[in-house]
């Protein structure tokens, strides 16, 4: 839990790991503390001006439109609105998703789980523990990722030592049918019977509205154009905070370091004199 704190307000739980209703209500209780004019289901449509008199545009699920002034921006979007395609045959069957949120629906079926890293095992290892699946897991890499927690990581190995989960590993999903999925592996290809499948292969930033912005993006790493220590993008007065600062490398950015990147900002803000290297 004090991984997650922000703003000294200190995140008291029962257990000794916070869940996400954890979480949810801890950053609720802080926004109420500092009484943070918070603007849910608006979306920034987009941003004029300069540093010290930017315009941001924003519409509303009533389709209502506000232009409100400010002095500098933060970028906190995240990526998590973006999932990783497979770009295979089938992927748009209604049996595929890209997000993960229950077990009971899945009770006893036969579901894939495509990748390798923290949230492929996680979900695989409820499917299995909590749904009594038959999980099978299929990952590109030659074994699980090395990011997985360290928690996590003997308990899915073990699983699939004893045969309880079965992975296909170096292989890759070719297409997706009704009820099975054909998958490639050294062995040759192989044909499974399937009822779901859970594309969990990551996550990238929607970098749209940043290139709007005048946001210099790498091509390939989908990383905006910032200096590390300020975090202010080439453009001047707007900064990046959370995840969106290492585009499609998303394993290196978490809440137990990004939550002092508004410190990080705050602090360089009297001092605005380096630039950013790109």
């Amino acid at each position: 839990a004090d991984l997650l704190e922000i703003g000294n307000i200190p995140m008291i739980i029962s257990s000794e790991k916070p869940k996400r209703q954890d979480g949810l209500r801890y950053y609720r209780r802080v926004s109420e503390h500092f009484d943070l004019p918070i603007r849910n289901y608006e979306c920034v449509t987009s941003v004029g001006g300069k540093k010290e008199d930017f315009r941001v545009q924003s519409t509303d699920h009533r389709e209502n439109v506000r232009t409100r002034r400010c002095r500098r921006i933060i970028l906190a979007t995240g990526y998590y609105d973006n999932p990783n395609q497979l770009s295979v045959p089938g992927e748009d069957l209604v049996k595929v998703s890209h997000y993960y949120s229950d077990c009971h629906p899945y009770h006893k079926k036969k579901v894939a789980v495509v990748g390798g890293n923290n949230s492929a095992a996680e979900t695989a290892l409820d499917l299995f523990r909590n749904a009594k699946a038959k999980v099978t897991i299929v990952h590109r890499g030659k074994a699980m990722g090395k990011e997985i927690k360290y928690w996590v990581r003997p308990d899915i190995n073990n699983r699939i030592e004893r045969g309880e989960i079965q992975a296909y590993f170096s292989s890759t999903v070719q297409e997706i049918k009704e009820k099975e999925i054909r998958i490639s592996t050294p062995n040759g290809e192989k044909i499974i019977s399937n009822d779901f499948v859970f594309a969990m292969i990551g996550y990238h930033p929607d970098i749209s509205l940043l290139e709007r912005m005048g946001i210099e993006v790498s091509e390939n790493g989908l990383i905006p154009c910032h200096n590390s220590e300020t975090l202010e993008t080439n453009v001047k007065g707007i900064y990046l905070a959370g995840s969106v600062v290492a585009g499609r490398m998303t394993n290196r950015i978490f809440i137990e370091n990004g939550r002092f990147h508004g410190q990080q900002i705050v602090q360089h803000w009297d001092t605005e004199t380096k630039e950013p290297s790109c």
